[in-house]
């Protein structure tokens, strides 16, 4: 995606402020408010943490100013200053820090580089002010949002620190905690090497929980994997891989060389079946895993009862197999979809001896190799001594403190796992094709679509059967590790088979995202996509303020704008479209819901929600909304009103290709688009009044007459022409058929069951009703404008006009900024004879009766006017029965609501009278689904 001046990631240099006279600098860094980004948002693509940081006195001393920080800093934590900073060049931000940074762009790299010692390669990100003195966004990028956190609160522990010591403050010991904050939170190395494959083909994913389950693609595509357990593996080939018994003798069965082993559950039953199998033996917990109970090569009685109280207390089952011990190598065979993919040899954590150093320090200095660390934070472990270790290494005649001879090997682990600290070296170009197929044909007895096949033998590249050994276990979920990231050999790329077992190549991963946003119309230009492609035979998605849609049907009834509705629709296994309506506050809260759309349609941009979370310009919120128009491919469509000056230059930030919509035939974006053999909708005057028309380049498509699109009310509410003009160009952009858009507009409506709130109108008692959401100054003045085409007859004479008065119910959320309240009482009082004035139910933080009267003081002050009468009440469901109780024969009721199934409710009291309100009330359920916003209570 291109990206727009305000992403850019280089610091800002300003002058430095002076001190005021005689002050120090203290430990004054705060965190003020902190914000997590889980897709791409207003300040970066990728998923970030934003903090709003107060420097109070550190506002007026730069890192340069501070005695000792700088170079404190990098002795504490060298790499941060490594960071290019926007300059380029390695080593830029140590300059800066040389140089004079504040300590809030210092916190940014810190938190960047914490998380890079924490294993997480992440990269990006910047630090603004605020506007507010002190005050900044610090704003960096992270892999695990419970270390990004963390990472973010001890960057600003430790830059307090290195200004005013913190007694007690131990940083390394704090760093310690994070890495193993990340090793818990972190994906394991297999689940990371499927999704690096999975994002290389562009597969998407969702972390399902706070472990391994992952979702692989979105909607009906979606496969699912637990680490290397995936969808498709079966769980009965788990259960018999758990079943080290049953593995054994199915194996058998088919001629596969494998151990002899009985099943035992106390001492002495492991004793005597040492004895009958003949001693060394090896024990093993039954239903046990990841080499945890594996004792080996016990050779006498004692060794047997001990290995089996060990193997004892790892199975969850209580019996414990005694099997014949294999002498050789231990392999580790990797069968993917019955295909051997990759072979390690395993090598137990072991210290070679130099003659000069103990034991104890031989494993001081193998886990000073930079490639172990903590659990799986790198591609090798850290070796732990135990009390296993102790004793193995005293089998071997060596205490800790001893010092082996040079070339002496000590084995500290019985298994060569690598998490105990084990090595791995590769061997699969070395496997004999006999032992390639015993590997694959142990996977296909067993049943594993993924298996590792634990083969015992002296040497892999000769047939088992010549050499004596067998396998000795199949497992279920195997590690990748071993293969991906080999102490010795070639790394086995083991995932790219996992992901093209899943999804064979040209198999599609994703479901088409269209991401509709706006200051109005959003909700019915979403559920106008809905309904063409739902007349296709799509499932579809819908997210809105009205709820969750699937299918035609709701699932959740709520304010489902936001990024947490959008990912519920993708893990949907039965969708296969969506369509989201995505609001301003949404993104500024948490960013999308998902990584990209296929298209985004941008609608308009008007002065709404100005002063709120930090967005103080119309120009500030078109960035907001400009978010989805970046989120689109290359393959992509951007969909742009070119009437709004402000939506159509977001066509720069757009990777994929543009379609404009306009009111406007003449416009001289449609015009451009046409030389350059582009796409574009508009309108179109004929004999017969207004025709959508479908253009590319020099050619056009007639579509529609306006009038015959039931939304529009014959051509009269211009907002639903606008918003069908945006709906063809996005489903035209989604692959839909001419003939399948002018089914689905002309048989869209704005009735309450079809788009509850939206330009719904009632016959009642002579009188019409207009029920709408209309709650800013732009949406009360394009009501105003249908209200006034209403008093012009139609163009087919079927819907009387308007004759009487123009009564309104008006209201705003007490959030807004005072101007825009005023303003919104203007906007009414040039098309209403009659204003009763109402407020919501919550007013956001303003007392009541405060956004009562600056809507009042608007509509008093406006320059235009046609109001005769002024009403306040209050009560939204008061104000709404007074303005029905007033109105006449021939007049028109606009009511604009905040709850629109009460005032529903009380229009259908109305019309039906309280006799027959339930048994209407059901057919609606009928139509809409039990589940829906109308309720039988009455």
């Amino acid at each position: 995606m291109s990206a727009p001046p305000r992403r850019s990631t280089a610091g800002r240099r300003r002058a430095v402020p002076v001190p005021p006279p005689g002050s120090m600098p203290r430990a004054e860094l705060k965190i003020a408010e902190t914000r997590v980004y889980r897709g791409p948002n207003y300040w970066n693509y990728e998923p970030a943490i934003k903090l709003i940081v107060d420097l109070g006195v550190l506002e007026h001393f730069p890192s340069n100013t501070i005695p000792g920080f700088v170079e404190a800093l990098l002795e504490m934590l060298p790499g941060v200053g490594q960071h290019t900073c926007g300059t380029g060049r390695v080593g830029g931000f140590e300059d800066r820090l040389h140089n004079g940074t504040w300590v809030g762009h210092v916190a940014e790299h810190i938190a960047l580089q914490l998380q890079r010692e924490a294993g997480t390669e992440v990269g990006r990100g910047k630090t603004r002010g605020t506007g507010e003195p002190g005050r900044y966004h610090v704003v960096y990028t992270f892999g695990e949002e419970a270390v990004g956190m963390a990472a973010g609160k001890l960057a600003v522990r430790l830059v307090n620190h290195l200004v005013e010591a913190e007694p007690g403050f131990d940083f390394r010991a704090q760093l310690e905690q994070l890495i193993l904050l990340s090793e818990r939170a972190a994906f394991g190395p297999s689940t990371q090497a499927i999704l690096d494959e999975a994002a290389l083909r562009d597969i998407p994913s969702i972390r399902l929980n706070d472990q391994s389950l992952v979702q692989l693609g979105h909607g009906v595509h979606q496969k699912r994997i637990r680490a290397t357990m995936t969808s498709q593996t079966g769980s009965l080939g788990v259960d018999i891989a758990g079943d080290k018994k049953l593995t054994n003798r199915l194996l058998a069965a088919t001629g596969v060389p494998v151990p002899r082993a009985e099943v035992v559950r106390d001492e002495d039953a492991a004793v005597a079946a040492a004895v009958r199998i003949g001693l060394p033996v090896a024990v093993k917990p039954l239903d046990g895993n990841h080499g945890r109970g594996v004792m080996l090569n016990l050779a006498d009685d004692d060794a047997v009862r001990d290995g089996y109280r060990i193997a004892r207390s790892q199975s969850r089952g209580g019996s414990v197999v005694v099997e014949s011990f294999l002498i050789g190598n231990d392999y580790r065979c990797l069968v993917i979809g019955g295909v051997l993919r990759a072979v390690a040899q395993r090598v137990p954590a072991h210290v070679d001896g130099d003659g000069r150093h103990s034991v104890t320090d031989l494993v001081e200095a193998t886990n000073a190799d930079p490639r172990r660390g903590i659990g799986h934070e790198k591609v090798l472990t850290r070796i732990k001594l135990d009390d296993e270790s102790i004793a193995y290494a005293r089998e071997q005649g060596f205490e800790l403190s001893d010092v082996p001879p040079r070339g002496q090997r000590v084995y500290l682990k019985r298994t060569g796992n690598m998490s105990t600290g084990g090595i791995s070296i590769d061997r699969t170009e070395e496997a004999h094709p006999d032992n390639v197929e015993l590997a694959e044909l142990a996977a296909r007895v067993v049943g594993l679509d993924i298996a590792g096949i634990d083969l015992i033998c002296p040497d892999v590249s000769v047939p088992v059967r010549e050499t004596g050994g067998g396998i000795v276990e199949v497992n279920a979920a195997p590690g990748f590790r071993m293969h991906t990231h080999p102490t010795e050999g070639e790394s086995q790329y083991v995932a790219k088979p996992v992901i093209d077992m899943l999804f064979p190549p040209g198999a599609d991963a994703r479901i088409p995202i269209v991401a509709v946003t706006g200051s109005n119309g959003k909700t019915t230009t979403a559920r106008m996509i809905s309904h063409v492609m739902k007349g296709m035979g799509r499932k579809v998605g819908l997210t809105s303020t009205d709820g969750i849609y699937v299918d035609g049907r709701i699932v959740r009834r709520a304010d489902a704008s936001g990024p947490k509705s959008a990912s519920m629709v993708l893990q949907n296994p039965t969708v296969d479209f969506a369509v989201f309506e995505v609001a301003r506050g949404g993104i500024l809260r948490e960013g999308l819901g998902y990584q990209r759309n296929d298209v985004a349609v941008v609608l308009n941009v008007t002065g709404d929600h100005l002063g709120l979370g930090g967005i103080d310009s119309i120009q500030q919120l078109a960035d907001v909304k400009r978010v989805v128009v970046e989120a689109v491919p290359r393959d992509g469509v951007a969909v742009l009103n070119a009437d709004d000056a402000l939506v159509a230059a977001m066509a720069r930030a757009c990777s994929g290709s543009v379609i404009y919509f306009s009111m406007d035939p003449e416009n001289e974006r449609l015009k451009f688009q046409a030389s350059r053999g582009r796409r574009a909708v508009t309108l179109e005057q004929g004999r017969n009044g207004e025709m959508i028309v479908l253009r590319q380049g020099r050619k056009s498509m007639s579509l529609v007459w306006t009038h015959l699109i039931p939304a529009t009310f014959e051509g009269r509410a211009r907002m639903n022409v606008q918003n069908a003009l945006a709906a063809t160009a996005a489903t035209w952009a989604a692959g839909a058929h001419l003939h399948d858009i002018r089914q689905g507009l002309r048989t869209f409506t704005t009735s309450y069951y079809m788009a509850p709130g939206r330009l719904n109108m009632f016959e009642l008692d002579g009188y019409r009703v207009v029920v709408d959401y209309a709650h800013n100054p732009p949406a009360v003045r394009a009501v105003g404008e249908f209200v006034d085409r209403l008093t012009q007859p139609s163009a087919g004479g079927a819907r009387a006009p308007v004759t009487g008065r123009r009564i309104a119910v008006i209201a705003t959320a007490g959030d807004r900024r005072d101007e825009d309240i005023v303003e919104l009482g203007r906007a009414a009082a040039a098309y209403f004879d009659e204003i009763v004035i109402r407020e919501d139910e919550n007013n956001r933080g303003r007392p009541r009766g405060g956004t009562a009267t600056l809507i009042e003081k608007g509509v008093r002050g406006a320059a235009v006017s046609r109001v005769e009468t002024i009403t306040t009440v209050l009560d939204e469901l008061e104000a709404t029965r007074h303005a029905l109780d007033i109105a006449r024969d021939g007049d028109v009721v606009v009511v604009c609501v905040d709850h629109a199934n009460q005032v529903w409710k009380e229009l259908q009291r109305r019309q039906h009278g309280a006799a027959s309100e339930t048994e209407g009330l059901r057919a609606v359920v009928g139509v809409i689904g039990a589940e829906d916003e109308v309720d039988l209570e009455l």
